[in-house]
């Protein structure tokens, strides 16, 4: 339950990668604490003709998780993933209890980063918490942002008392958010000491699984990580309590902002088919902003809101797919002429759509069943 811990375990997690990284602490100077630092792990950046993809994780996560992606994207352009401010091996300052303030705070953390590493314009990416953060950087400096992609992203709707919406958030999320809305979502993993990592298995008995592919025998590593990411001062976390209206939906959500992207950022939105994730806020985006601007909205058929993990090989393609359009031009509205590019929503075959409605009624059923048990 250490920063050592921590740092040999996230080793382990990246010793699986076969492409070469480099690993640091940015010095980002005061914006929150007095000297605030980011933990930076980067591939490829020897790579200087195509523009960099920058990485921005999910609540509770941290640059390990990536482990399934990072080869992929690397083998094309140089990539830098970041524990962002307040989690993971970044500093942990004690962050503003004003919504808007910690999100101003939040965004310039990610400024002060790219003016540290010199990165002109980068490919942001950004997933759940991450692709909020994203989107809210690129309302702010839209310069710097070539193309951004949202990975079933958290807080853009508005909060929903519709039962169906509901019940799609998965039970331990719902249960965490009506019993401790006055604490941080992960406290039991702190509260418990030495048996938080069983929490987090009994909690996420299926993340190990997803990473089988890269991490094989070793894939329990994955719940360690989590583990070590969240026993820690509880930072970010905070910061992300405060935005927060439960844990499905932010105080302040993005999609009453969505207009004030500039035009001329493209944005690629993936979500998983089987996300407790209201993926309608894709389209939704695609209608705020379809006379000015590049917005593609795609689904990966069988993946949950862990998309980059659940069906890593279609996120990576989509995400690639995605970033060689940019490299090429191909993203961008030309303004003079009004021209609308138009842009196909990846979906599934009318057959697979059925088998997909008709299982996610039977997950609804079974989890309305158990929470009347919990009740």
């Amino acid at each position: 339950m250490s920063a050592t811990a921590l740092r040999s375990i996230e080793k382990k997690i990246l010793s699986f990668l076969k492409t070469p990284y480099k690993s640091t602490y940015v010095d980002i100077g005061p914006v929150v604490g007095t000297s605030d630092k980011v933990w930076t792990v980067s591939l490829n950046t020897e790579e200087t003709q195509k523009t960099p993809l920058v990485l921005l994780h999910g609540l509770g996560a941290g640059v390990a998780l990536w482990c399934l992606n990072l080869d992929s994207f690397a083998a094309h352009r140089p990539v830098y993933a970041l524990d962002i401010l307040g989690f993971g091996r970044s500093s942990r300052p004690r962050f503003s209890t004003d919504p808007e303030a910690v999100e101003r705070q939040l965004v310039t953390s990610i400024e002060e980063w790219r003016k540290e590493l010199q990165l002109k314009e980068m490919i942001l990416l950004g997933h759940s918490f991450g692709g909020y953060l994203a989107y809210a950087y690129a309302i702010q400096y839209p310069d710097r942002v070539k193309h951004l992609i949202l990975a079933d992203p958290w807080g853009f709707p508005q909060r929903s008392l519709d039962p169906k919406l509901v019940s799609k958030i998965p039970l331990w999320a719902r249960m965490i958010g009506n019993l401790y809305k006055n604490f941080n979502p992960l406290w039991p993993v702190r509260f418990v000491g030495p048996l938080g990592q069983w929490v987090v298995e009994k909690m996420r008995p299926d993340l190990p699984k997803k990473f089988i592919p890269v991490l094989g025998e070793e894939s329990a590593a994955i719940t360690e990580y989590i583990f070590q990411c969240n026993v820690q001062a509880p930072s970010g976390e905070s910061a992300f309590h405060t935005l927060t209206e439960g844990l499905g939906y932010a105080k302040r959500p993005m999609l009453h902002r969505v207009d004030q992207l500039a035009p001329t950022v493209p944005v690629t939105v993936v979500y998983g088919s089987r996300s407790w994730v209201d993926n309608s806020s894709g389209d939704k985006i695609k209608e705020a902003r379809s006379k000015a601007c590049y917005v593609n909205v795609k689904s990966v058929t069988g993946a949950g809101h862990h998309v980059y993990a659940d069906r890593a090989d279609v996120f990576n393609k989509m995400v690639n797919d995605a970033c060689n359009l940019s490299d090429k031009g191909e993203d961008v509205v030309t303004m003079d002429t009004k021209t609308v590019i138009k842009v196909e929503t990846s979906g599934e075959s009318k057959q697979e759509e059925e088998e997909e409605e008709e299982g996610e009624q039977k997950e609804e059923k079974v989890a309305q069943q158990k929470e009347e048990k919990v009740t």
